[in-house]
């Protein structure tokens, strides 16, 4: 259709922003190394079989020719006065000694390096190592959850139990550090050294430990305590010259600041361990940040009871719809006001498996519009994998489009592609308007199609944690439940954007969860949802 022919031409003008990203891998791609990691391990251990067994060989060979050398060279002359030895050294000489070099030459790894050259092109870089680190960082710190929680696998919903090292801890800690975050060094560095003075073995010194951790401690503002750290690293590397400079200059600034207080003596260094509260987050660019990772906690919901008085059940047969008649939609009151819906049975096991399997091999990091230009960009505070699907692709998409013009009474044909999304561990979007406001005029003028007036967000899998939609401004959170939808508006009648519609989708702690979009628009609803007369109505 000349609709979706505009929409995909506007999305192909972005390509560039999809292909940039080095944030690559989501659930879904995820498996797929999961399976090339273990079709390489069955690649290495055929290898090693094949080393072993010419290795066999060649040991047959050595203790062969042993015991012959043995005897020939206790008596080199009575041993080639017999013509079959003379004749047989001969041959091994000319022939067995040289078959027994092309077997030395051998190299069974053939078979594994190509298969590594292979699968390598695919495998996570730097950049999608450091993205995965700083995903469980982001877990860390929305679910107050301390290092050790991570390292001793204690996470709510997990079936399988993952430890991290203490070589792991500190790569974490160095990855923090390196970005200058000194925050999550600290809580990093700590875990390490305690797992070592635990008598956890590990590549990584303790010096190596102690040396980041007594630095970061101090850019936390810990001076006692970053003192206390640099003298233990001293004891145990005397000859360790940065550290004998760090303590001569923190002892410097302590007698400082001591003096500056009027005070001859410091107190004794705190001997607690660090934990998640010892130290402030330092704040970053999202205002509501505190209250959205606390809904998606769960805590700071403002579900009173007066409100949940005035929330309702029904079935929705859309005004009469023919197709609803037979089988009306399910429809549950999630808040009062903004008014937002959830809708059950809104998508089958079966058309789930379907959008899942044709969304799949179109996966793009998902992006955001940037305000200025209008054009769709990737961005750090939106971490999941999108395609979009059109009704040409498969007839179930068509049917589902049909059945949310059916249940919300607003038309579609002005709508989005439908936008699948998968969000894998630490995946999220962080608090953002679904509408353009009025500093972004052009944000959606390429579409002709006008705002996006209204959401429906399906979800397609459930999450064993995290992973709400939730919004700060009125403190509401959702949770994902497999085969239902949300649906509210984001315009007033007026036309006006509804600013508490605010919302986000909070990192997935355990499992994978997967959504699709549908942004519905204002063009063709001129008579399905009439203009108000005032600017809230």
């Amino acid at each position: 259709s000349l609709k979706n022919h505009l929409f995909l031409t506007f999305l192909e003008s972005q390509e560039p922003y999809f292909a940039t990203t080095k944030e690559r891998f989501f659930r879904c791609q995820m498996t797929d190394l999961i399976f090339a990691e273990r079709e390489l391990v069955q690649s290495l251990k055929e290898y090693i079989e094949a080393e072993e067994l010419k290795l066999e060989a060649v040991k047959s060979w050595a203790n062969k020719l042993d015991m012959l050398t043995h005897a020939s060279t206790s008596d080199p002359e009575g041993f080639l006065a017999h013509p079959v030895n003379a004749y047989k050294l001969m041959k091994r000489l000319n022939t067995e000694w040289s078959e027994l070099e092309s077997l030395v030459l051998q190299d069974p790894s053939d078979g594994f390096i190509s298969n590594m050259s292979v699968h390598r092109q695919n495998f996570p870089d730097e950049e999608d190592e450091k993205g995965a680190a700083k995903a469980l960082m982001r877990l860390q710190d929305t679910y107050k959850l301390d290092s050790e929680s991570f390292s001793k696998g204690k996470l709510p919903g997990v079936r399988y139990n993952a430890q991290l090292t203490v070589d792991d801890c500190f790569d974490m800690g160095k990855l923090a550090y390196n970005e200058n975050d000194y925050y999550h060094s600290v809580l990093w560095m700590q875990q390490a050294l305690r797992q070592m003075d635990s008598g956890e073995d590990a590549k990584t010194p303790k010096a190596d430990i102690l040396d980041y951790l007594s630095y970061s401690v101090y850019q936390m503002g810990d001076l006692s305590r970053a003192i206390e750290l640099t003298r233990r690293l001293v004891a145990i590397d005397p000859s360790h010259q940065r550290a004998e400079g760090n303590l001569r200059y923190f002892e410097r600034l302590l007698s400082k600041e001591l003096r500056d207080l009027g005070r001859s003596q410091q107190e004794p260094a705190d001997e607690r361990p660090i934990q998640l509260d010892t130290y402030e987050r330092p704040k970053d660019y999202l205002p509501e940040r505190e209250v959205y990772e606390a809904l998606c906690r769960g805590e700071g919901v403002k579900m009173t009871s007066k409100r949940r008085s005035r929330l309702l059940c029904r079935y929705q047969d859309g005004n009469r719809n023919p197709r609803l008649l037979l089988k009306p939609m399910k429809e549950e009151d999630e808040w009062d006001s903004p008014h937002i819906v959830r809708f059950l049975e809104a998508l089958s096991d079966e058309e789930i498996k379907k959008i899942k399997e044709l969304a799949k091999p179109k996966l793009a990091r998902a992006t955001v519009r940037d305000p200025n230009t209008g054009v769709l960009t990737v961005a750090h505070y939106r971490v999941s994998k999108s395609a979009w699907l059109e009704e040409e692709d498969d007839p179930v998409i068509a049917r589902v489009n049909q059945r949310i013009e059916d249940v919300t009474g607003l038309s579609v044909n002005t709508a989005e592609l439908l936008q699948v999304a998968n969000y894998g561990v630490g995946g999220q979007y962080e608090p953002h308007y679904d509408f353009s406001r009025k500093d972004e005029p052009d944000a959606f003028k390429s579409l002709g199609t006008g705002n996006r007036v209204a959401t429906f967000l399906n979800y397609m899998s459930d999450v064993e944690a995290g992973g709400a939609t939730v919004f700060p401004d009125f403190g509401a959170a959702f949770w994902p439940r497999k085969g239902t939808a949300v649906f509210w508006y984001n315009l007033f009648k007026s036309g006006e954007g509804d600013y508490r519609t605010r919302h986000a989708a909070c990192p997935v702690l355990v499992g994978s969860k997967w959504v699709s979009n549908k942004w519905i628009h204002e063009r063709g609803q001129e008579f399905r949802r009439p203009c108000g007369l005032t600017e809230e109505d």
